[in-house]
Protein backbone atom coordinates (compact mmCIF):
# COMPACT_ATOMS: atom_id res chain seq x y z
CA UNK A 1 0.00 0.00 0.00
CA UNK A 2 1.11 3.89 -0.22
CA UNK A 3 0.53 6.34 1.63
CA UNK A 4 -1.70 9.66 0.49
CA UNK A 5 0.26 12.45 -1.27
CA UNK A 6 3.31 12.87 -2.95
CA UNK A 7 6.83 11.21 -2.44
CA UNK A 8 7.97 7.63 -1.55
CA UNK A 9 7.52 5.81 2.01
CA UNK A 10 10.38 6.46 4.25
CA UNK A 11 12.86 3.37 4.06
CA UNK A 12 11.27 2.28 7.56
CA UNK A 13 8.16 2.29 6.66
CA UNK A 14 6.25 -1.13 5.33
CA UNK A 15 2.95 -0.29 4.88
CA UNK A 16 0.49 2.62 5.39
CA UNK A 17 -3.53 2.24 6.20
CA UNK A 18 -5.18 4.92 3.94
CA UNK A 19 -7.78 6.90 5.67
CA UNK A 20 -10.53 4.95 6.10
CA UNK A 21 -14.35 5.17 5.44
CA UNK A 22 -15.57 2.71 7.18
CA UNK A 23 -19.37 2.09 7.81
CA UNK A 24 -19.00 -0.26 10.58
CA UNK A 25 -17.89 -0.67 13.90
CA UNK A 26 -16.34 -3.91 14.23
CA UNK A 27 -13.81 -4.52 17.18
CA UNK A 28 -11.56 -6.73 15.61
CA UNK A 29 -8.86 -4.64 14.22
CA UNK A 30 -10.22 -5.32 10.45
CA UNK A 31 -12.61 -2.32 8.29
CA UNK A 32 -15.35 -2.82 5.90
CA UNK A 33 -16.04 -0.68 3.30
CA UNK A 34 -14.41 0.85 1.01
CA UNK A 35 -10.81 1.58 2.56
CA UNK A 36 -8.01 -0.56 3.32
CA UNK A 37 -7.48 -2.73 5.69
CA UNK A 38 -6.61 -1.86 9.25
CA UNK A 39 -4.90 -5.47 10.24
CA UNK A 40 -1.56 -3.97 11.23
CA UNK A 41 -3.87 -3.07 14.88
CA UNK A 42 -2.79 -5.58 17.20
CA UNK A 43 -6.02 -4.73 19.13
CA UNK A 44 -9.45 -3.61 17.98
CA UNK A 45 -10.11 -0.03 16.45
CA UNK A 46 -11.80 1.02 19.08
CA UNK A 47 -9.16 0.02 22.18
CA UNK A 48 -6.32 1.20 19.63
CA UNK A 49 -8.06 4.44 19.51
CA UNK A 50 -8.23 4.95 23.46
CA UNK A 51 -4.70 4.16 23.04
CA UNK A 52 -3.69 7.13 21.02
CA UNK A 53 -5.85 9.30 22.98
CA UNK A 54 -4.31 7.98 25.86
CA UNK A 55 -0.82 8.89 24.53
CA UNK A 56 -2.55 12.38 23.43
CA UNK A 57 -3.09 13.13 27.04
CA UNK A 58 0.43 12.01 28.29
CA UNK A 59 2.02 14.45 25.60
CA UNK A 60 -0.27 17.35 26.78
CA UNK A 61 0.73 16.94 30.42
CA UNK A 62 4.14 17.04 29.80
CA UNK A 63 4.40 19.50 27.21
CA UNK A 64 2.50 22.02 30.77
CA UNK A 65 5.05 20.88 32.85
CA UNK A 66 8.27 21.58 30.10
CA UNK A 67 6.38 24.80 30.26
CA UNK A 68 5.92 25.61 33.62
CA UNK A 69 9.58 24.03 34.37
CA UNK A 70 10.99 26.73 32.78
CA UNK A 71 8.78 29.82 33.99
CA UNK A 72 9.47 28.53 37.74
CA UNK A 73 13.58 28.18 36.75
CA UNK A 74 13.46 31.41 35.16
CA UNK A 75 11.18 33.40 38.20
CA UNK A 76 14.25 31.72 40.75
CA UNK A 77 17.31 32.62 38.75
CA UNK A 78 16.08 35.91 37.26
CA UNK A 79 13.39 37.17 39.12
CA UNK A 80 10.73 39.12 37.59
CA UNK A 81 8.03 36.01 37.25
CA UNK A 82 5.68 37.69 35.33
CA UNK A 83 7.82 38.79 32.60
CA UNK A 84 9.64 35.03 32.72
CA UNK A 85 6.53 33.95 32.26
CA UNK A 86 5.41 36.09 29.35
CA UNK A 87 8.95 35.74 27.57
CA UNK A 88 7.47 31.87 27.81
CA UNK A 89 4.28 31.62 26.82
CA UNK A 90 4.42 33.82 24.18
CA UNK A 91 7.38 31.95 22.51
CA UNK A 92 5.87 28.73 23.11
CA UNK A 93 2.65 29.52 21.73
CA UNK A 94 4.10 31.44 18.70
CA UNK A 95 6.26 28.24 18.00
CA UNK A 96 3.45 25.88 18.24
CA UNK A 97 1.58 27.71 15.58
CA UNK A 98 4.99 27.20 13.41
CA UNK A 99 4.90 23.78 14.35
CA UNK A 100 1.39 22.94 13.00
CA UNK A 101 2.22 24.69 10.32
CA UNK A 102 5.75 22.64 9.76
CA UNK A 103 3.50 19.68 10.24
CA UNK A 104 1.66 19.13 7.19
CA UNK A 105 4.73 17.42 5.60
CA UNK A 106 4.91 15.21 8.16
CA UNK A 107 1.18 13.91 8.02
CA UNK A 108 2.24 11.50 4.95
CA UNK A 109 4.53 9.03 7.64
CA UNK A 110 2.58 9.95 10.80
CA UNK A 111 4.32 6.97 12.65
CA UNK A 112 7.90 7.84 12.21
CA UNK A 113 7.25 11.39 12.32
CA UNK A 114 5.37 11.08 15.61
CA UNK A 115 8.42 8.68 17.14
CA UNK A 116 11.32 11.67 16.09
CA UNK A 117 8.97 14.43 17.22
CA UNK A 118 8.08 12.46 20.42
CA UNK A 119 11.91 11.65 21.06
CA UNK A 120 13.19 15.00 20.12
CA UNK A 121 10.37 16.11 22.81
CA UNK A 122 11.12 13.90 25.36
CA UNK A 123 15.52 14.84 25.03
CA UNK A 124 15.08 18.46 24.87
CA UNK A 125 12.25 18.80 27.62
CA UNK A 126 13.37 16.70 29.99
CA UNK A 127 17.03 17.75 29.73
CA UNK A 128 15.51 22.09 29.39
CA UNK A 129 16.04 22.46 33.26
CA UNK A 130 19.70 21.12 33.26
CA UNK A 131 21.16 23.08 30.19
CA UNK A 132 19.34 26.82 30.82
CA UNK A 133 20.71 26.10 34.42
CA UNK A 134 24.01 25.15 32.97
CA UNK A 135 23.58 28.40 30.57
CA UNK A 136 23.28 30.36 33.73
CA UNK A 137 25.86 29.71 36.06
CA UNK A 138 28.37 28.88 33.55
CA UNK A 139 28.12 30.93 30.28
CA UNK A 140 25.66 33.89 31.32
CA UNK A 141 23.57 33.31 28.14
CA UNK A 142 20.31 32.36 30.51
CA UNK A 143 17.82 34.10 28.40
CA UNK A 144 18.88 33.53 24.36
CA UNK A 145 19.49 30.19 25.54
CA UNK A 146 15.67 30.39 26.94
CA UNK A 147 14.31 31.94 23.83
CA UNK A 148 15.69 28.59 21.77
CA UNK A 149 15.10 26.19 24.12
CA UNK A 150 11.07 27.32 24.26
CA UNK A 151 11.00 27.89 20.61
CA UNK A 152 12.14 24.44 19.72
CA UNK A 153 10.11 22.88 22.40
CA UNK A 154 6.83 24.88 21.45
CA UNK A 155 7.16 23.91 17.47
CA UNK A 156 7.65 20.56 18.77
CA UNK A 157 4.41 20.57 20.68
CA UNK A 158 2.52 22.10 18.00
CA UNK A 159 3.14 19.52 15.43
CA UNK A 160 2.16 16.78 17.75
CA UNK A 161 -1.63 17.29 17.13
CA UNK A 162 -1.64 17.11 13.53
CA UNK A 163 0.51 13.94 13.10
CA UNK A 164 -1.70 12.72 15.80
CA UNK A 165 -4.81 13.44 14.26
CA UNK A 166 -3.94 11.50 10.92
CA UNK A 167 -2.62 8.64 13.41
CA UNK A 168 -6.27 8.54 14.29
CA UNK A 169 -7.86 8.86 10.89
CA UNK A 170 -5.53 5.45 10.29
CA UNK A 171 -7.92 3.47 12.84
CA UNK A 172 -10.99 5.09 12.00
CA UNK A 173 -12.10 7.18 9.58
CA UNK A 174 -14.15 10.27 11.42
CA UNK A 175 -15.22 13.53 10.56
CA UNK A 176 -12.45 16.06 10.82
CA UNK A 177 -14.45 18.46 13.43
CA UNK A 178 -14.92 15.46 15.47
CA UNK A 179 -11.53 13.89 15.31
CA UNK A 180 -10.16 17.75 16.29
CA UNK A 181 -13.10 17.77 19.11
CA UNK A 182 -11.90 14.60 20.89
CA UNK A 183 -8.31 15.13 19.93
CA UNK A 184 -8.46 18.63 21.61
CA UNK A 185 -10.56 17.87 24.72
CA UNK A 186 -7.72 15.24 25.56
CA UNK A 187 -5.16 17.11 25.04
CA UNK A 188 -6.88 20.03 27.57
CA UNK A 189 -6.99 17.41 30.30
CA UNK A 190 -4.01 16.16 29.85
CA UNK A 191 -2.56 20.25 30.04
CA UNK A 192 -5.05 20.15 33.46
CA UNK A 193 -3.30 16.89 34.85
CA UNK A 194 0.28 18.35 33.69
CA UNK A 195 -0.37 21.39 35.41
CA UNK A 196 -1.23 20.67 38.60
CA UNK A 197 1.41 17.65 38.60
CA UNK A 198 4.34 20.00 38.58
CA UNK A 199 4.07 22.03 41.49
CA UNK A 200 2.04 19.37 43.69
CA UNK A 201 4.02 16.19 42.54
CA UNK A 202 7.16 16.79 40.40
CA UNK A 203 8.49 20.29 42.04
CA UNK A 204 7.92 18.66 45.77
CA UNK A 205 9.10 15.46 45.07
CA UNK A 206 11.85 15.12 42.08
CA UNK A 207 12.95 19.26 42.08
CA UNK A 208 12.72 21.25 39.26
CA UNK A 209 15.89 19.22 37.31
CA UNK A 210 14.93 15.93 37.85
CA UNK A 211 10.84 16.79 37.84
CA UNK A 212 11.11 17.65 34.10
CA UNK A 213 13.48 14.53 33.41
CA UNK A 214 10.40 12.35 34.37
CA UNK A 215 8.11 14.41 32.40
CA UNK A 216 10.41 13.69 29.68
CA UNK A 217 10.79 9.83 30.36
CA UNK A 218 6.86 9.39 30.62
CA UNK A 219 6.70 11.18 27.74
CA UNK A 220 9.12 8.91 25.59
CA UNK A 221 7.09 5.32 27.10
CA UNK A 222 3.98 6.95 25.80
CA UNK A 223 5.36 7.62 22.71
CA UNK A 224 7.23 4.02 22.61
CA UNK A 225 3.51 2.06 23.22
CA UNK A 226 2.01 3.92 20.37
CA UNK A 227 4.89 3.65 17.73
CA UNK A 228 6.32 0.34 18.82
CA UNK A 229 3.52 -1.97 20.03
CA UNK A 230 0.00 0.05 18.48
CA UNK A 231 1.42 0.51 15.00
CA UNK A 232 4.45 -1.23 14.51
CA UNK A 233 2.63 -3.15 11.82
CA UNK A 234 3.61 0.10 9.68
CA UNK A 235 6.89 -0.33 10.50
CA UNK A 236 9.95 -2.67 8.42
CA UNK A 237 11.69 -4.76 11.09
CA UNK A 238 14.35 -2.28 10.42
CA UNK A 239 12.91 0.84 11.51
CA UNK A 240 11.15 -1.25 14.33
CA UNK A 241 14.54 -2.45 15.70
CA UNK A 242 15.99 1.53 14.96
CA UNK A 243 13.22 3.05 16.88
CA UNK A 244 13.18 0.74 19.53
CA UNK A 245 17.21 1.62 20.08
CA UNK A 246 16.37 5.24 19.82
CA UNK A 247 13.51 5.24 22.35
CA UNK A 248 15.43 2.96 24.80
CA UNK A 249 18.28 5.55 24.52
CA UNK A 250 16.04 8.69 25.05
CA UNK A 251 14.88 7.21 28.15
CA UNK A 252 18.18 5.10 29.49
CA UNK A 253 19.72 8.57 28.72
CA UNK A 254 17.22 10.64 31.29
CA UNK A 255 17.82 7.97 33.65
CA UNK A 256 21.55 8.40 33.47
CA UNK A 257 21.07 12.08 33.92
CA UNK A 258 18.36 11.82 36.85
CA UNK A 259 21.02 10.23 38.19
CA UNK A 260 23.98 12.31 37.91
CA UNK A 261 21.74 15.55 38.39
CA UNK A 262 22.17 15.73 41.78
CA UNK A 263 25.99 16.24 41.36
CA UNK A 264 25.68 18.56 38.17
CA UNK A 265 23.33 20.83 40.14
CA UNK A 266 25.90 20.89 43.26
CA UNK A 267 28.42 22.50 40.59
CA UNK A 268 26.65 24.09 39.01
CA UNK A 269 25.13 25.99 42.40
CA UNK A 270 28.51 26.55 43.35
CA UNK A 271 29.57 28.31 40.38
CA UNK A 272 27.44 30.77 40.79
CA UNK A 273 28.26 31.96 44.42
CA UNK A 274 32.19 32.88 45.24
CA UNK A 275 32.01 31.27 48.63
CA UNK A 276 31.81 27.03 49.66
CA UNK A 277 28.32 26.11 49.79
CA UNK A 278 27.38 24.26 53.07
CA UNK A 279 23.75 23.82 52.84
CA UNK A 280 21.43 23.79 49.98
CA UNK A 281 17.83 22.75 49.83
CA UNK A 282 14.79 23.83 46.75
CA UNK A 283 11.76 24.18 49.14
CA UNK A 284 8.25 24.66 48.02
CA UNK A 285 8.58 28.06 47.81
CA UNK A 286 12.59 29.14 46.72
CA UNK A 287 16.11 27.96 46.55
CA UNK A 288 18.02 28.34 49.92
CA UNK A 289 21.54 28.56 49.60
CA UNK A 290 23.96 28.69 52.72
CA UNK A 291 27.87 29.91 52.14
CA UNK A 292 30.78 29.92 54.83
CA UNK A 293 33.87 31.17 53.72
CA UNK A 294 35.70 30.27 57.39
CA UNK A 295 37.65 32.18 58.88
CA UNK A 296 38.46 35.31 57.91
CA UNK A 297 40.44 38.85 59.36
CA UNK A 298 39.85 39.10 63.27
CA UNK A 299 38.90 35.70 63.85
CA UNK A 300 35.01 35.95 62.79
CA UNK A 301 33.31 33.35 60.15
CA UNK A 302 31.95 34.65 57.32
CA UNK A 303 28.22 32.93 56.94
CA UNK A 304 25.82 34.07 54.30
CA UNK A 305 22.44 33.28 53.58
CA UNK A 306 21.18 33.45 50.08
CA UNK A 307 17.71 33.08 48.63
CA UNK A 308 16.87 32.71 45.16
CA UNK A 309 20.25 34.54 44.76
CA UNK A 310 19.56 37.42 46.67
CA UNK A 311 21.98 37.64 49.51
CA UNK A 312 19.99 37.75 53.17
CA UNK A 313 22.50 38.40 55.77
CA UNK A 314 26.47 37.65 56.18
CA UNK A 315 27.56 37.04 59.54
CA UNK A 316 30.13 39.84 59.48
CA UNK A 317 28.01 42.29 59.69
CA UNK A 318 24.02 41.52 60.05
CA UNK A 319 23.86 43.03 63.31
CA UNK A 320 23.99 46.27 61.80
CA UNK A 321 21.27 45.81 59.47
CA UNK A 322 18.91 44.09 61.92
CA UNK A 323 19.59 46.55 65.10
CA UNK A 324 18.72 49.18 62.63
CA UNK A 325 15.70 47.85 61.72
CA UNK A 326 14.15 46.63 64.84
CA UNK A 327 15.42 48.62 68.54
CA UNK A 328 14.14 52.50 66.81
CA UNK A 329 10.55 50.46 66.75
CA UNK A 330 11.27 48.74 69.91
CA UNK A 331 12.00 52.15 71.68
CA UNK A 332 8.43 52.65 73.01
CA UNK A 333 5.89 49.86 74.23
CA UNK A 334 6.79 47.05 73.23
CA UNK A 335 4.61 43.91 74.96
CA UNK A 336 3.04 42.29 71.31
CA UNK A 337 5.35 42.15 68.85
CA UNK A 338 4.60 41.13 65.07
CA UNK A 339 7.38 40.30 62.94
CA UNK A 340 6.50 39.73 59.33
CA UNK A 341 9.07 38.01 57.52
CA UNK A 342 12.66 37.50 58.93
CA UNK A 343 12.35 33.61 59.18
CA UNK A 344 16.56 33.28 60.04
CA UNK A 345 16.12 34.20 63.86
CA UNK A 346 17.74 37.52 63.50
CA UNK A 347 15.63 40.12 63.95
CA UNK A 348 13.94 38.25 66.56
CA UNK A 349 16.78 38.24 68.47
CA UNK A 350 16.57 41.63 68.97
CA UNK A 351 13.47 41.50 69.69
CA UNK A 352 14.32 39.41 72.65
CA UNK A 353 16.61 41.23 74.14
CA UNK A 354 13.98 43.05 75.85
CA UNK A 355 12.82 41.32 79.11
CA UNK A 356 9.32 42.86 79.40
CA UNK A 357 8.54 41.74 75.65
CA UNK A 358 5.73 39.06 76.08
CA UNK A 359 5.08 37.72 73.17
CA UNK A 360 6.09 37.31 69.63
CA UNK A 361 4.35 36.19 66.63
CA UNK A 362 6.74 35.31 63.48
CA UNK A 363 5.21 34.90 60.31
CA UNK A 364 7.38 33.26 58.13
CA UNK A 365 6.15 31.83 54.51
CA UNK A 366 8.37 28.89 53.86
CA UNK A 367 9.18 26.32 57.39
CA UNK A 368 12.30 25.07 55.49
CA UNK A 369 14.14 28.72 56.62
CA UNK A 370 12.92 27.80 60.01
CA UNK A 371 14.01 24.19 60.09
CA UNK A 372 17.71 25.86 58.84
CA UNK A 373 17.59 28.27 61.29
CA UNK A 374 16.55 26.30 63.86
CA UNK A 375 19.04 22.84 63.27
CA UNK A 376 21.86 24.59 61.83
CA UNK A 377 24.52 25.47 64.30
CA UNK A 378 25.87 28.50 62.05
CA UNK A 379 22.58 29.82 61.76
CA UNK A 380 21.04 29.47 65.24
CA UNK A 381 24.50 30.83 67.41
CA UNK A 382 24.43 33.68 65.23
CA UNK A 383 20.29 33.88 66.71
CA UNK A 384 20.91 33.09 69.97
CA UNK A 385 17.76 29.72 69.89
CA UNK A 386 15.30 32.99 69.49
CA UNK A 387 13.18 30.68 67.42
CA UNK A 388 12.67 28.35 70.31
CA UNK A 389 11.96 30.79 72.87
CA UNK A 390 8.65 30.61 74.75
CA UNK A 391 7.27 33.67 74.38
CA UNK A 392 7.22 33.03 70.33
CA UNK A 393 4.68 31.72 68.36
CA UNK A 394 5.82 30.69 64.73
CA UNK A 395 3.50 30.86 61.85
CA UNK A 396 3.97 29.31 58.76
CA UNK A 397 1.84 31.38 56.20
CA UNK A 398 1.24 34.08 53.79
CA UNK A 399 2.18 37.20 55.90
CA UNK A 400 -0.49 39.02 53.34
CA UNK A 401 -3.28 36.50 53.50
CA UNK A 402 -2.46 36.23 57.54
CA UNK A 403 -2.78 39.91 57.67
CA UNK A 404 -6.18 39.66 56.48
CA UNK A 405 -7.16 37.14 58.74
CA UNK A 406 -5.62 38.01 62.12
CA UNK A 407 -4.90 42.18 61.87
CA UNK A 408 -6.64 42.71 65.37
CA UNK A 409 -4.77 46.30 65.94
CA UNK A 410 -3.31 44.71 69.23
CA UNK A 411 0.21 44.81 68.84
CA UNK A 412 2.73 47.49 70.13
CA UNK A 413 5.42 46.78 67.57
CA UNK A 414 5.24 44.90 63.93
CA UNK A 415 8.87 44.29 62.40
CA UNK A 416 8.37 44.34 58.50
CA UNK A 417 11.29 42.32 57.38
CA UNK A 418 10.85 41.28 53.83
CA UNK A 419 12.97 40.57 50.95
CA UNK A 420 13.39 42.80 48.04
CA UNK A 421 10.50 43.20 45.49
CA UNK A 422 12.09 42.09 42.62
CA UNK A 423 8.96 39.63 41.13
CA UNK A 424 5.27 39.87 41.61
CA UNK A 425 5.31 37.57 44.75
CA UNK A 426 7.05 39.98 46.97
CA UNK A 427 6.09 43.08 45.39
CA UNK A 428 2.58 42.83 46.84
CA UNK A 429 4.44 42.58 50.38
CA UNK A 430 5.55 46.59 49.44
CA UNK A 431 2.39 47.60 48.19
CA UNK A 432 -0.28 50.12 49.64
CA UNK A 433 -2.88 47.56 50.70
CA UNK A 434 -0.29 45.67 52.48
CA UNK A 435 1.04 48.79 54.46
CA UNK A 436 -2.60 49.06 55.31
CA UNK A 437 -3.68 45.68 56.64
CA UNK A 438 -0.44 45.81 58.05
CA UNK A 439 -1.24 49.11 60.44
CA UNK A 440 -4.89 47.96 61.20
CA UNK A 441 -2.26 45.28 63.16
CA UNK A 442 -0.75 48.03 65.46
CA UNK A 443 -2.08 49.22 69.00
CA UNK A 444 -2.71 52.85 69.68
CA UNK A 445 0.47 54.39 69.48
CA UNK A 446 2.38 51.63 68.13
CA UNK A 447 5.31 51.66 65.83
CA UNK A 448 6.30 50.16 62.46
CA UNK A 449 9.95 49.36 61.09
CA UNK A 450 9.95 48.39 57.30
CA UNK A 451 13.10 47.40 55.78
CA UNK A 452 13.14 49.43 52.66
CA UNK A 453 16.67 48.39 50.53
CA UNK A 454 18.78 50.71 49.34
CA UNK A 455 18.07 54.27 48.81
CA UNK A 456 21.42 54.45 47.08
CA UNK A 457 21.89 51.73 44.48
CA UNK A 458 17.62 51.21 43.62
CA UNK A 459 16.49 54.89 44.80
CA UNK A 460 13.33 54.92 43.21
CA UNK A 461 12.54 52.05 44.81
CA UNK A 462 13.14 52.85 48.03
CA UNK A 463 11.13 56.35 47.85
CA UNK A 464 7.99 54.42 46.65
CA UNK A 465 7.91 52.71 50.03
CA UNK A 466 7.72 55.91 51.69
CA UNK A 467 5.17 56.66 48.75
CA UNK A 468 2.85 53.65 49.59
CA UNK A 469 3.45 53.92 53.34
CA UNK A 470 2.09 57.70 53.16
CA UNK A 471 -0.63 56.12 50.89
CA UNK A 472 -1.98 53.74 53.65
CA UNK A 473 -2.02 56.88 55.48
CA UNK A 474 1.42 56.24 57.81
CA UNK A 475 3.82 58.88 58.82
CA UNK A 476 7.25 58.22 58.09
CA UNK A 477 10.81 58.40 59.16
CA UNK A 478 13.50 57.62 56.58
CA UNK A 479 16.45 56.27 57.81
CA UNK A 480 20.13 54.61 55.99
CA UNK A 481 22.90 52.98 57.30
CA UNK A 482 25.82 51.63 55.89
CA UNK A 483 26.21 47.47 56.00
CA UNK A 484 28.94 46.57 54.19
CA UNK A 485 27.76 43.40 52.66
CA UNK A 486 24.58 45.38 51.47
CA UNK A 487 25.91 48.96 50.84
CA UNK A 488 23.85 52.11 51.49
CA UNK A 489 20.37 50.56 53.43
CA UNK A 490 17.31 52.36 54.15
CA UNK A 491 14.19 51.47 56.35
CA UNK A 492 11.20 53.20 57.40
CA UNK A 493 10.28 54.15 61.22
CA UNK A 494 6.58 54.62 60.90
CA UNK A 495 2.92 54.91 62.72
CA UNK A 496 -0.29 56.80 62.81
CA UNK A 497 1.47 59.41 64.08
CA UNK A 498 5.31 60.35 63.46
CA UNK A 499 6.89 58.54 65.75
CA UNK A 500 9.43 59.59 67.63
CA UNK A 501 13.81 57.92 66.92
CA UNK A 502 15.63 56.85 69.49
CA UNK A 503 17.36 53.65 71.58
CA UNK A 504 15.17 52.41 74.74
CA UNK A 505 18.15 52.94 77.40
CA UNK A 506 17.63 49.16 79.12
CA UNK A 507 19.39 47.60 75.97
CA UNK A 508 21.42 50.46 74.40
CA UNK A 509 24.72 49.85 76.46
CA UNK A 510 24.23 46.25 74.78
CA UNK A 511 24.09 47.04 71.31
CA UNK A 512 26.89 47.15 69.15
CA UNK A 513 26.12 49.64 66.43
CA UNK A 514 22.89 51.20 67.02
CA UNK A 515 22.66 54.67 69.31
CA UNK A 516 21.34 58.18 69.38
CA UNK A 517 23.98 60.01 67.57
CA UNK A 518 24.05 57.08 64.79
CA UNK A 519 20.13 57.28 64.56
CA UNK A 520 20.04 61.04 64.28
CA UNK A 521 22.86 60.87 61.58
CA UNK A 522 20.60 58.11 59.87
CA UNK A 523 17.83 60.70 59.15
CA UNK A 524 20.25 62.57 57.06
CA UNK A 525 20.61 61.88 52.78
CA UNK A 526 22.62 63.18 50.80
CA UNK A 527 21.85 65.66 47.44
CA UNK A 528 22.25 63.06 44.83
CA UNK A 529 20.17 60.53 47.07
CA UNK A 530 17.56 62.62 48.64
CA UNK A 531 13.55 62.00 48.15
CA UNK A 532 12.51 61.91 44.59
CA UNK A 533 9.02 62.30 43.47
CA UNK A 534 7.58 58.40 42.40
CA UNK A 535 3.94 57.13 43.11
CA UNK A 536 2.88 54.73 45.35
CA UNK A 537 2.63 50.92 44.48
CA UNK A 538 -0.05 48.23 44.76
CA UNK A 539 -1.54 45.42 43.58
CA UNK A 540 -2.77 46.59 40.41
CA UNK A 541 0.06 48.59 39.43
CA UNK A 542 3.28 47.08 41.25
CA UNK A 543 5.40 49.54 40.28
CA UNK A 544 7.54 48.86 42.66
CA UNK A 545 9.08 45.85 40.56
CA UNK A 546 10.27 47.81 37.61
CA UNK A 547 12.51 50.59 39.92
CA UNK A 548 14.07 47.49 41.88
CA UNK A 549 15.47 45.90 38.40
CA UNK A 550 16.00 49.39 37.18
CA UNK A 551 18.04 50.71 39.82
CA UNK A 552 19.98 47.53 40.34
CA UNK A 553 20.66 46.40 37.12
CA UNK A 554 23.84 48.35 36.86
CA UNK A 555 25.11 46.60 39.87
Amino acid sequence: MTDPGDGPDPPIVASAGVPMAATTDDDDGTTTGDGATAAFLPVGRRLSRGIVLAAVFVCAASGLVYELALVALGSYLIGNSVQQASIVISVFVFAMGIGSLSAKRLVRWPVVSFAVIELALALLGGLSVMALYAAFAWLDLYQPVLVVVATAIGMLIGAEIPVLMAMVQRIRAQAAADAAADLFAVDYIGALVGGLAFPFLLLPVFGQIQGAMVAGAVNALAAAVVCLWLFRGELSRRGLGALAVAFATVVGGLGYAAVRADQFEASARQALYDDPIVYAEQSRYQDIVLTDRGTILGGRSDVRLFLNGDLQFSSIDEYRYHEALVHPAMSGPHERVLVLGGGDGLALREVLRYDDVEEVIEVELDPAVIDLARTDTRVSDLNEGSLDDPRVQIVNEDAFGWLRDHAAGDFDVVIVDMPDPDDAATAKLYSVEFYGLASQALAEGGRMAVQGGSPYFAQDAYWSIDASLAEADLETVPYHVDVPSFGDWGFFLTGWERPAMGVDPAVAPDLRFVDEALLTAAQVFPRDRGRVDVGPSTLMRPTIIEHERRGWKDY
